[in-house]
């Protein structure tokens, strides 16, 4: 099947549920009870692919000696060169050069091809991840981070070079923050 017609697939299921909570009396309660039982289904479903994504992660990392923290939400991180720049806050502005390859080795994106990365921190945009792990930065530094797929670009990928589901593999080093 294409990603197109699984988006469409996906979108179905979704536009399905939520057009079934209409109705009244008992076939509500039915419908509801309906609802919360679908709705227990994908947590589970989406807790086991997170455990499935760490499970990857967690043998990928240990295969090439990376000292990689973790952070509560399942971001991999690694600050292994300190700069002694502008420290990242939201609302500045940041200028990367990267690498972004998947855990087989492809490379997806990177400075070298596509030019350096800037952004917003903090108006979206960006991977939740890589987000996520800027903040931990200042200008000068250099970190890998690894992204589960649900840090990442999740179910879908991005349409283009990333697939569905894909744990990324970020190498950044931050040239640029500009003040806010």
């Amino acid at each position: 099947m294409t990603r197109k017609f699984n988006l469409f697939l996906f979108s179905l299921f979704f536009f399905h549920l939520l057009t079934s909570c209409s109705g009244s009396g008992s076939e509500a309660s039915d419908q509801g009870k309906d609802i919360r039982v679908k709705k227990e289904d994908l947590l589970r479903a989406n807790r086991f692919l997170a455990g499935k994504d760490m499970e990857l992660i967690e043998a990928y990392v240990k295969r090439r000696n990376w000292d990689i923290e973790f952070s509560e939400t399942g971001l991999g991180y690694q600050i292994f060169e300190h700069g002694n720049g502008t420290k990242i806050e939201k609302g500045r502005t940041i200028t990367m050069e990267y690498k972004l390859s998947l855990l087989d080795g492809r490379i997806c994106y990177s400075s070298d091809n596509d030019g350096p990365r800037s952004f917003r921190v903090g108006q979206g945009g960006v991977e939740a991840g890589l987000e996520e792990g800027v903040l931990m930065m200042r200008e000068g530094d250099r970190a890998r981070f690894v992204l589960p797929s649900f840090l990442a670009h999740g179910l879908i990928g991005d349409q283009n070079r990333i697939p569905p589901r894909a744990v990324l593999i970020y190498e950044i080093e931050i040239t640029n923050v500009s003040e806010k």
